[in-house]
């Protein structure tokens, strides 16, 4: 997957903390002029800068924020950065440390704890939602997805190459690729196949100092963290490949409901007794 190397997770949710003191009352106004100074960026990166003076500053953050509380906090980014590839992801990391600024990471899909928009120290947020391409190889059964897409994406890319595979994560369309397979990736087909992040069989991260690394470069212990323990805790997750499982081309779906004067907690009393006793490809929720 050539084209991964030239792009930058949710890593979703959680801050890199930076030790570095402001140089100055006005460290966002430093932090940009440092942006719009970064050598070796490949795209102009003055067109996915937001301060809160822009007009689509508003619009932006809260296209993706379900919890409207969040939307009246006084807590707001700084700077909005929309990265089209992996130098300008390098560039906000770098000039980030340089003028006292943390980060949150925030990728294509919902944050309903606020965690990926909101923080009580001066902050840039880094939106991953440019970052949405995914690449399914059929043969070998795996494929290349970005931190920025949906779950719904995900699976719809899957389902245009192939009726027999899938992968197993969350139920929500929505929800981003980053958060979901760095905070594990809970699903229904979990019983047979584990969750989105027992099928990670790789990952592109860029850590603290810029550096663009893979699974063989950052090492194991690192890539066990990303894959439960919160992406963006340890770097910028760009992109992810994923092994892909074999499904029936037909499934079925039902619910069955009942009252409590129907006898609903006598239900959920058996399905404790029985369920770690159903076939593996039975999921009941």
């Amino acid at each position: 997957m050539k084209y991964l190397s030239s792009y930058f997770t949710f890593a979703t949710a959680i801050a890199l903390f930076f030790s570095f003191e402001p140089s100055s009352p006005d460290p966002h106004e430093n932090f940009v002029r440092c942006l719009y100074n970064y050598p070796h960026i490949t795209n102009t990166i003055s067109n996915v800068v937001y301060t809160q003076t822009n007009s689509s500053y508003s619009s932006l953050l809260d296209h993706t924020i379900e919890n409207r509380r969040f939307s009246n906090s006084s807590s707001k980014p700084l700077v909005i950065v929309t990265p089209l590839d992996v130098s300008q992801i390098q560039a906000t990391i770098i000039c980030s440390q340089r003028h006292g600024l943390q980060i949150r990471t925030r990728s294509g899909g919902h944050d309903y704890e606020g965690l990926s928009y909101v923080a009580q120290v001066p902050f840039v947020l880094l939106d991953l939602s440019n970052l949405r391409q995914i690449a399914v190889d059929e043969e070998s059964r795996t494929a290349w997805v970005q931190s920025g897409a949906t779950l719904g994406e995900l699976y719809y890319s899957i389902s245009q190459k192939s009726k027999t595979l899938g992968f197993p994560a969350g139920v929500c369309a929505s929800v981003g690729i980053g958060g979901h397979f760095s905070g594990g990736g809970y699903g229904l087909m979990m019983r047979k196949y584990g969750i989105a992040a027992d099928n990670v069989m790789d990952a592109h991260i860029i850590d603290v100092n810029g550096n663009l690394l893979d699974r063989q470069a950052m090492g194991e212990d690192l890539f066990w963290a990303i894959r439960g323990g919160g992406g963006a805790s340890f770097g910028v997750i760009v992109a992810w490949k994923v092994k892909l499982v074999p499904v029936p081309s037909i499934v079925t779906v039902f619910n069955v409901s009942r009252t409590l004067e129907e006898n609903a907690t006598e239900i959920i009393q058996k399905w404790q007794l029985v369920a770690h006793k159903l076939d593996e490809r039975i999921m009941i929720r």
